[in-house]
């Protein structure tokens, strides 16, 4: 069974047993508490809704804690204006446990729970039985029968250990000089491997050298029109001191 009650500006959905914090109401811890703002009830497939409230449902429960929530941080910020603002903030809550929904100011009916299942207490488990003497006897007369004789036995394992025991012929060594012949074969076989290598190798071209640039031809160098210009001048001249001696002279 559940109801939708309104405190504090808000709708809550609870049920019996259950704990919720609502905005800061009056009380003490422990002290009892009653909503009468219900506005629905439901109960299964029944299911009252008030208009806007529900006649003669209420909800009871009693207070747990009073208390505050973590805090916020409030900060305010206005650009190129040099403002800003920060503030801390923590809600004030009431925690409150429903105790029970009442309809008609009566406490409806719980349903009846299923019976559980007695179990059945657990059995001991019946210890084995003794086997009859005449059992055992038949049993002890079988391994003896099955199991082999010791001196069958002492006869197998001589066998085996000869066989272990038995040193494998050592391989008879080669004298010195061989050795010595078979390691210069082995050098020699190397060496002309070498060789066979080196000839094979294909030879690198030697690199082109580059051909030496040409001296680009020197142009000849212009010829000085100064002395040129300067003829006229000194004729020019003579003339003149001529014609002035001239004068002179007459």
């Amino acid at each position: 069974m559940y109801a939708v009650l309104k405190s504090g500006g808000k709708q809550y959905k609870v049920e019996e047993g259950q704990v919720l914090r609502l905005e800061k109401l009056p009380g003490d811890v422990g002290s009892a508490i009653k909503f009468d703002q219900i506005l629905m009830i439901g109960d299964g497939e029944d299911i009252q809704i008030g208009q806007p409230l529900v006649d003669g449902a209420s909800v009871e429960g009693h207070i747990i804690d009073q208390g505050r929530a973590k805090k916020i941080i409030v900060f305010k910020y206005k650009r190129r204006k040099r403002y800003r603002r920060k503030l801390g903030h923590r809600q004030q809550f009431t925690a409150i446990q429903i105790d029970s929904i009442l309809t008609k100011g009566k406490a409806a009916p719980k349903k009846a729970e299923p019976e559980k299942e007695a179990k059945a207490p657990a059995t001991k488990k019946a210890a084995p039985k003794k086997a009859e003497p005449e059992k055992v006897e038949a049993k002890e007369e079988k391994a003896k029968k099955a199991a082999p004789k010791k001196e069958d036995v002492k006869e197998a394992e001589m066998k085996t250990t000869a066989k272990k025991a038995a040193p494998k012929k050592a391989a008879p060594k080669k004298p010195a000089a061989e050795k010595a012949e078979v390691a210069k074969k082995e050098t020699k076989k190397a060496d002309a491997e070498k060789v066979e290598a080196k000839k094979a190798a294909p030879k690198k071209a030697a690199p082109k050298k580059a051909a030496p640039k040409k001296a680009a031809p020197k142009k000849p160098a212009a010829k000085k029109t100064t002395a040129k210009k300067a003829e006229p001048k000194t004729q020019a001249k003579k003339e003149y001191m001529k014609q002035f001696k001239r004068l002179l002279e007459n």
